[in-house]
């Protein structure tokens, strides 16, 4: 069977050397006939808030949220509706700031590419730096008295926007509402604490679990320490259409925005499979390999214990070359002992709660990786590098029988199955 596959930015065909196939990708939904009338209805009828020309004055100072470029939001395109929207505003009045969380900044092209050379022209854009405390001030307190700080721009304006895109996400249940503002915009000892071992392990940390989700609660908490008093939120299909908006107050668009999420996004299996395998989405998702752990996490909701998870995911910017994701596993000789580290008392870096995921991932099946990382470092990562998606297929058929069954998810994390 030929699948296509969702990697890079032109995908991948590829042939399946098998007969017992299951696809496994999310519902279809058409994009919308006409985004901005569509825009205009949702941002002039929101859900439970005042329209949002209304929400702003004209003399007010504005922080809008826009996430970086690892997340494939049609920036560009809604904020252009945005300042339609809002043209009693002048445009020195805005700022938008690139919430990065821990991620790296965004180059200038790179920002040109997201928000529009219209857009970066007119108006100021920032990035977020969790790193610089100079850039940072007093957001509030956490639930546990904790201080927070955010971006200066984003605490000291008078209004802020926040825009985002729903899909279900592999620790916060789903993306979307206010983790556009938190982790997006926060300290890095915040994020820190944010994703500590205890709350990554929780069971109720994972996809498509709101309440009772350890960090749900965090993102919700720390995210309305400061009024946020617009939210724009999309849910897109595989051409990267917009499906439907949720906008308005961010709780209650949020939840809205979540439940079509699952109709469309998450599918019921009703049993695991030996083989499984995925992608992660493609571009801009599919960039390192820290991202990919969540194609490789939707793999695992539905494989063997001991199967073989295959994931096909470009990773043209490596591990990434900063923070510490590639040290953690290179420096741990098995996912086990590097787990225990991450888990010990006391223990903390920058970093641990992607390998963390990763390293459970590798004790309960085996991961294969197609990619542009040079093969001995994808060993040294404790996965096998695949130079050959066909032939590798061909060889665990050859071990453990032809007729096995192997589910595929060529959108990876867009689509996120689970066992009834």
């Amino acid at each position: 069977m030929k699948v296509h596959l969702d990697y890079g930015k032109d995908g991948l065909e590829q042939e399946i050397p098998a007969s017992n196939i299951t696809i496994l990708a999310p519902r279809f939904l058409p994009g919308l006939p006409d985004e901005t009338a569509a825009f205009r209805d949702a941002a002039r009828r929101p859900v439970e808030s005042q329209p949002l020309k209304d929400v702003l004055r004209a003399t007010d100072r504005v922080a809008v949220v826009i996430p970086d470029i690892t997340r494939p939001l049609p920036t560009e395109r809604l904020l252009l509706w945005m300042f339609a929207e809002l043209s009693h505003i002048p445009a020195k009045n805005f700022t938008v700031i690139n919430g990065t969380g821990s991620h790296r900044t965004n180059t200038q092209a790179e920002l040109a590419s997201m928000v529009g050379v219209e857009v970066l022209s007119k108006y100021r854009v920032v990035n977020h730096t969790a790193h610089d405390p100079s850039t940072l001030t007093l957001a509030g307190r956490s639930p546990e008295g904790r201080p927070v700080f955010m971006n200066r721009e984003y605490v000291d304006a008078d209004r802020r926007i926040v825009l985002g895109f729903i899909e279900p996400h592999f620790m916060a249940g789903f993306s979307g509402g206010y983790k556009g503002i938190f982790p997006a915009l926060a300290d890095i000892d915040s994020i820190m604490r944010y994703h500590r071992a205890s709350v990554i392990g929780n069971p109720h940390s994972t996809w498509g679990v709101l309440e009772g989700n350890p960090t749900q609660e965090q993102i919700r908490a720390n995210g309305a320490l400061l009024p946020v008093d617009f939210c724009i939120n999309v849910t897109q299909n595989r051409k990267r259409e917009i499906t439907q908006f949720f906008c308005g107050g961010v709780m209650a668009a949020h939840l809205k925005g979540c439940e079509f999420a699952r109709t469309t996004a998450m599918v019921a299996c009703e049993r695991s499979y030996p083989i499984v395998l995925t992608t992660n989405g493609g571009y801009p998702l599919d960039q390192n390999l820290y991202q990919a752990v969540k194609g490789m996490s939707a793999a695992a909701q539905i494989v063997d214990e001991g199967g073989f998870v295959l994931a096909a995911s470009r990773c043209n910017d490596g591990f990434p070359a900063h923070g510490n994701f590639r040290k953690l596993l290179f420096d741990h000789d098995s996912p086990r002992a590097l787990l225990d580290r991450i888990l010990a008392p006391g223990f903390s870096m920058y970093d641990q709660w992607e390998a963390q995921i990763l390293a459970m991932i590798l004790l309960k099946a085996r991961v294969g990786l197609y990619s542009d990382i040079l093969p001995e470092e994808v060993e040294r990562a404790h996965l096998a590098p695949v130079p050959d998606i066909g032939g590798r297929i061909s060889a665990e058929l050859e071990r453990i029988g032809q007729d096995a069954p192997i589910a595929v998810l060529p959108e990876g994390p867009m689509t996120i199955p689970y066992l009834t």
